[in-house]
């Protein structure tokens, strides 16, 4: 949800349309941890970060203004986005390559959050 913040803290003055698709995905991701799908949730995030931070990657750098425009408060709240977007990828990734979705769906069983089992 920070990365998320971050995002649209960037691109949603002037609207961005592409940039600002990843917000509402980075939700759903969100939720889905919410609803018992960690494993799921945890990939889907690290898909999408990492998604972000290649197409954040691609900004040209600004040649006008030198290092000015990098020592900005926008610059860092765009450096502080990518630098949460890697993070999120490389945790992310970690969790879906090592989970183990049999514990996972016991767990979901016996919380039963929305009631969807009846055992």
């Amino acid at each position: 949800m920070t990365l998320t913040s971050l995002i649209t803290a960037l691109h949603l003055r002037p609207f961005q349309p592409l940039p600002m698709l990843f917000a509402p995905l980075l939700v759903f991701s969100s939720y889905l941890t919410l609803a018992g799908f960690k494993i799921d949730g945890a990939g889907m995030t690290a898909a999408w970060s990492g998604m972000y931070v290649l197409l954040a990657a691609r900004r040209r750098p600004g040649t006008r203004m030198g290092m000015g425009r990098a020592l900005s408060l926008r610059g860092f709240v765009r450096g502080s986005a990518m630098a949460l977007g890697a993070a999120n990828t490389v945790a992310g990734g970690y969790v879906y390559a090592t989970g183990n979705r049999k514990l996972e769906e016991e767990e979901r069983r016996e919380v039963n959050r929305w009631g969807v089992y009846r055992d």
